[in-house]
């Protein structure tokens, strides 16, 4: 049920969502500099990755490298935050921050379904295949900047719109119960906990804490500094349990990464968040 109710999500509902957001509150004059949001998104699992190859550096660790530095290097991207903005924020702020999660998911969703998959099911006569970085969210952000810029999404009839709003409103609530249905399936067994630690210090302290850092710095608006913080201190990515299940790898450290990480982010995403706020307010 777990995996029907999560290709559900993950092919009609969430693109229904990104589909009807961005033809109601996007436009190219509106968000000139959107190209922004991919390119962070690029940036930021970049540097995931580095901060995962330097703890591995430290913790010389030997076996399952690839799965540790997917861990620090993909974090929850688009469920969580959309949840938590939808709680925080409201208005067009909320909505606002919406489109800033739907572009930044088009870069991410390039990479994590590409690069990501690739690391996780490592062979050495392995083969990229192009098709595999078009997942539906990517697809449905595509289609629907293509549209706008053509001006096509002033004929979409609200016949149409209406209906897929009403799908797209599903993808908070269902999207929890899948979060919270991978976590509950993830299976604890004989726990590195030296490599989880470590792997915690990256993901949940030093990442965020190296995003306040540069936001600060760069003296950036406090939205676009709040999404890019956020997505800096969200756990690993829950896909990344679904990617070893469907490909039948062996999970000697993502089922633990993805349930330590949610679990001990319970406590660091808000403390991060409520920091970064309240510097900017001192600001």
């Amino acid at each position: 049920g777990l995996d029907a109710l999560s290709r559900l999500v993950i092919q009609i509902i969430f693109p229904a969502l990104i589909f009807t957001q961005l033809l109601q509150n996007f436009s190219f004059n509106l968000y000139p500099n959107w190209w922004i949001f991919p390119m962070a998104s690029l940036l930021i699992t970049a540097a995931g990755l580095i901060v995962g190859l330097v703890l591995l550096k430290v913790i010389k660790l030997k076996t399952h490298r690839l799965q540790f530095l997917s861990l620090v290097g993909f974090q929850n991207s688009g469920y969580l935050p959309l949840a938590m903005v939808a709680s925080i924020f409201s208005g067009q702020e909320m909505n606002n921050i919406f489109i800033y999660i739907f572009l930044f998911l088009l870069g991410f969703d390039l990479v994590a379904w590409s690069l990501g998959i690739y690391m996780l099911t490592y062979e050495k006569k392995a083969q990229f295949k192009l098709q595999s970085i078009f997942s539906p969210p990517v697809i449905a952000n595509l289609a629907t900047l293509a549209l706008i810029a053509l001006g096509l999404n002033k004929f979409i009839p609200a016949g149409v719109l209406k209906p897929l709003q009403m799908v797209g409103n599903c993808t908070l609530p269902l999207a929890m119960l899948v979060v919270g249905g991978n976590i509950a399936l993830v299976h604890l067994k004989d726990v590195d906990k030296k490599t989880i630690f470590f792997f915690l210090l990256g993901k949940l302290i030093i990442l965020p804490a190296l995003g306040i850092w540069l936001v600060l710095k760069l003296n950036l608006t406090q939205l676009l500094g709040f999404l890019i913080v956020m997505q800096l201190a969200m756990p690993s990515a829950t896909s990344l349990s679904v990617i070893i299940r469907r490909y039948n790898r062996e999970d000697a450290l993502i089922s633990q990464g993805v349930f330590f990480s949610h679990l001990i982010g319970l406590i660091t995403i808000p403390l991060f968040l409520g920091l970064y706020l309240s510097l900017v307010v001192l600001k």
